[in-house]
């Protein structure tokens, strides 16, 4: 390490660290008794908050998209709030738009809940939010909010009763273009917060009336279209991805997927977690992570 000048100063490390200490640019492993820096996180906290995916709507309808993903890594964390969104209901009859999922706070971050899909009629358009809601006939896909996701597809265009894919957090949702078959739903983003590769926030596949074929959900926990009367599904529980559209007239419509807040922080500290959040905690290595499945509370953070 250089000290101003140019002059290189040794580092004086503790002499007895415990498993998952921070000094300087270091990790101590205290498994393997080293201090590491290759593949160490930059700091020494990492967070990913996704909001609830949200709701598909009904008739051909337009898959609801995924909830807002936001992740970064922080210096430092004091104690904190946390607020998991529940994934958005499914359309409520025939004639209705799905509703826009739940929002997930964590710190002062908030991502937003996926936008509700949209039904056939005009003016019925994919709802705004995270990711936006597919639209159904003749309708566009309502749009995403800031950089925490894509654009919903749009309905068809040729007067066929079928829905574009929900917005993901990588990718727009697909349009339904002038089939009669609904979009996809746009792609999840992948984390490894956890110590294994998850993709989260996909979008809700579009629904279609006529036709066969399901529209299948973005990867990372979106749920498939419903096709004539073949069923959807819903979007998956904490990947905040969104519910797939619904099929022909009376057959179900289909929920967003909650959300999820984890956090990832040094082994020696600790977390105590208010009675209003569900929550479980794993150790990775150095680290700890816990991750709040559902509701609202504060977090008090300890050493």
């Amino acid at each position: 390490r250089f000290r101003p000048g140019g002059v290189m100063a040794a580092l004086e490390f503790p002499s007895s660290p415990e498993n998952g200490q921070i000094f300087d640019l270091f990790v101590y492993d205290g498994l393997r008794q080293v201090w590491n820096i290759e593949g160490v996180q930059k700091y020494g906290f990492e967070y990913l908050v996704i909001g609830g995916g949200g709701g598909g709507g009904s008739t051909g309808g337009g898959g609801g998209g995924a909830g807002g993903y936001l992740t970064e890594e922080i210096k430092t964390l004091n104690n904190f709030s946390v607020t998991v969104g529940g994934g958005g209901p499914a359309a409520s009859g025939d004639n209705a738009n799905g509703t826009t999922g739940g929002d997930s706070s964590f710190l002062s971050v908030t991502a937003f809940g996926g936008g509700g899909g949209g039904y056939k009629g005009s003016g019925n358009d994919g709802l705004e939010g995270g990711s936006g809601g597919g639209g159904s006939e003749f309708n566009s896909g309502g749009s995403a909010i800031g950089s925490q996701g894509f654009p919903g597809g749009e309905g068809n265009t040729a007067g066929g009763a079928a829905g574009g894919g929900g917005g993901g957090a990588t990718r727009p949702g697909t349009d339904a273009g002038s089939s009669n078959n609904g979009g996809s739903g746009g792609d999840g983003a992948t984390s490894s917060i956890t110590g294994s590769s998850v993709t989260r926030a996909g979008g809700g596949g579009g629904g279609s009336q006529n036709t066969t074929s399901s529209a299948s959900g973005g990867n990372g926990g979106g749920g498939n279209g419903g096709s004539g009367n073949i069923a959807g599904s819903a979007g998956s529980p904490n990947t905040g991805g969104g519910g797939g559209g619904g099929g022909g007239n009376g057959q179900p419509r289909y929920a967003g997927g909650s959300g999820v807040v984890i956090v990832k922080y040094p082994v020696n500290y600790s977390l105590t977690v208010g009675a209003g959040l569900t929550s479980s905690t794993a150790t990775v290595g150095a680290y700890k992570v816990t991750t709040f499945t559902a509701g609202t509370d504060t977090v008090t953070i300890g050493v």
